[in-house]
């Protein structure tokens, strides 16, 4: 029924002249909805006006043959609250242009792509298989999506494609209304809009599967259709499956500024929500700015991030669940002054709880738990106190969230994390929670940290004044960093300056702003210069030179994010 109709609107586009191929066509109105009655091939009735500074508007043509378009206001292109709504989702290609005069595509509803399906018949149904059926939507370089309230968010549904292809010089943007209009008068708001949920086919731990992840004969055993978090109702979306190679498309050079809405079922939205998205997902060079829950949330899948920057993230900036076994190579995070939660928290196994330890065992076997690798990184944490009552002091403040830490990895979770580091040295403890680096003690998760065999924690730099929290086995996990796994951790009593400028027996980040690994030549915590044995530097010598996640040399966040460097941001960084 839905490719009947896809061609339906096809053949209503070639009658009416517009062209061929299925794709919506750029063609801007003054008015939102224009009859076109001309009939037999005729031309289009609506008058090809554009904005003020001659930008072009999407359009769409319905079932009943009318054009479904927006409308003009100076620069900008406005979109009604109806125009791809849960109830009303693009079901062709569109494309949203680039706007000059720092026009923007302004919509005063959400915007969903493609339909969702709760169920294999319903799939079946609309021909979607799995990855590429749905339509795309592609966003040129340079353009802004604005969204009027936290009620409205963006949904790449199951089988629909985001191709979001910004460049350096020209990103491409998702923010508020009120960020486009200026009349945010704090830089680090949040819950302007909603954010960004993508979903795919990817395997979720909360389905069952036969056989072994990876490995021929790999399935899910029934249904798999995953309820999307932050979303409830009509906007209601689904995720999940046993294709990790899935592909939701592409977003290069792309910022999310200003998301989070909590809904009527309790979940809140996260910068973007990544449920079972496959690894032929392509992202790169991508950022999160002001969100009010996590920057990043994974739910199973396998895609893979290269170049992430998180900004003023509230609670988790790189959250992980439900069997994610992708990578992140090459990432910022920067926690607000007085509040942000984890950098990382890695959960192996959804619903965890209500697992028994055979259940959780049978998981792991078929290789279905989470099973991330994370290198360079740099994580700079706020020592907040968070919502929590354990406050030591009022020095950092209290944040919206939990207090600001640095990785926390449970519920059998298997990591990989190298060649990065952590620093709340900038300020004093609030809270007997601002760790570097916590390991809980669950069932496969302290077997597989007692063997070693399955948790690899290397080649990292820990600066905080709480090192450490939980146990490996009789060895606190400090000492078990520290012992074998060439990790290095700076004993901290008080803030410190991590870099050259106030203190020579800490330099871990320098330049202008500090946040930029030093040469190991030139590191010191303590009295001593910094050595990591890294036993991939005969293969990749550079690499073996390279804690955290941006040197000066190949700055590969300038030019385009927001909020770090002068010129593009509204307020130094607070340890500036």
């Amino acid at each position: 029924m839905w490719k009947n109709f896809l061609l339906a609107i096809l053949v209503v586009l070639v009658a009416a002249g517009c062209g061929g191929g299925g794709d919506i066509n750029i063609q801007p109105s003054n008015s939102s909805v224009v009859n076109n009655t001309g009939g037999g091939g005729g031309s289009s009735a609506n008058a090809n006006v554009t904005t003020a500074s001659g930008g072009t508007c999407a359009s769409y043509m319905n079932s009943a043959g009318q054009r479904i378009q927006a409308t003009t206001n100076g620069n900008h292109c406005v979109y009604s609250p109806s125009f791809l709504a849960a109830g009303n989702p693009l079901l062709a290609d569109m494309t949203l242009r680039e706007l000059p005069g720092n026009g923007a595509h302004m919509f005063s509803g959400s915007l969903f792509v493609g339909r969702n399906f709760d169920s294999n018949a319903s799939l079946a149904t609309a021909g979607i298989r799995e990855g590429g059926d749905g339509p795309t939507l592609t966003v040129e370089a340079g353009a802004t999506l604005a969204f009027a309230s936290q009620r409205n968010f963006v949904i790449i549904n199951r089988g629909s494609r985001l191709l979001a292809l910004g460049t350096r010089a020209k990103p491409i943007t998702f923010t508020s209304f009120s960020d486009v209009n200026g009349t945010i008068t704090n830089p680090e708001a949040v819950q302007q809009w909603g954010g960004m949920v993508i979903n795919g086919f990817g395997v979720s731990n909360k389905c069952s599967y036969t056989g072994t992840r990876g490995q021929p004969g790999f399935a899910a055993s029934g249904e798999c259709h995953v309820l999307a978090e932050g979303a409830a109702g009509l906007d209601e979306s689904h995720y999940g499956g046993d294709n990790d190679g899935d592909s939701s498309g592409r977003l290069e050079y792309v910022i999310i500024k200003h998301t989070g809405a909590q809904v009527a079922n309790g979940d809140e939205l996260n910068g973007i929500s990544f449920g079972g998205v496959g690894s032929n997902t392509i992202v790169r060079n991508l950022q999160v700015y002001s969100t009010y829950d996590d920057g990043i949330e994974m739910f199973g899948g396998s895609v893979s991030f290269e170049n992430f920057v998180a900004i003023f993230v509230r609670d988790d900036a790189i959250d992980i669940d439900e069997g994610w076994n992708g990578s992140i190579t090459n990432a910022l995070v920067i926690q607000s002054e007085g509040d942000g939660n984890h950098c990382i928290e890695a959960d192996g196994l959804g619903s965890f709880s209500s697992l028994n330890e055979q259940e959780v065992e049978a998981k792991i076997t078929q290789q279905i738990n989470s099973r991330p690798s994370i290198t360079n990184l740099t994580c700079i944490i706020s020592p907040n106190g968070g919502e929590a009552t354990d406050i030591a002091s009022a020095g950092g403040g209290r944040g919206t969230h939990d207090p600001g830490a640095g990785w926390r990895f449970r519920e059998g979770v298997f990591p990989t994390i190298t060649d990065s580091m952590v620093i709340s040295s900038w300020g004093d403890d609030s809270s007997a929670s601002n760790y570097c680096l916590r390991l809980d003690n669950r069932t496969a998760t302290e077997a597989a940290k007692t063997s070693g065999r399955e948790l690899t924690i290397e080649n990292n730099l820990f600066a905080c004044e709480d090192e450490a929290s939980g146990m490996v086995g009789t060895m606190t996990v400090a000492a078990w960093a520290r012992a074998g796994n060439m990790n290095q951790f700076a004993s901290l009593t008080a803030k410190t300056d991590p870099t050259a400028t106030a203190n020579t027996d800490l330099m871990l980040l320098g330049g202008t702003p500090p946040i930029f690994s030093l040469p190991f030549a030139m590191m010191m915590i303590g009295s001593a210069a910094v050595t990591i044995d890294d036993p991939d530097a005969a293969a990749d010598p550079d690499d073996a030179e390279h804690i955290g996640g941006i040197l000066a040399a190949s700055n590969w966040a300038a030019g385009w994010t927001y909020g770090i460097f002068d010129g593009s941001r509204a307020q130094a960084l607070w340890f500036e």
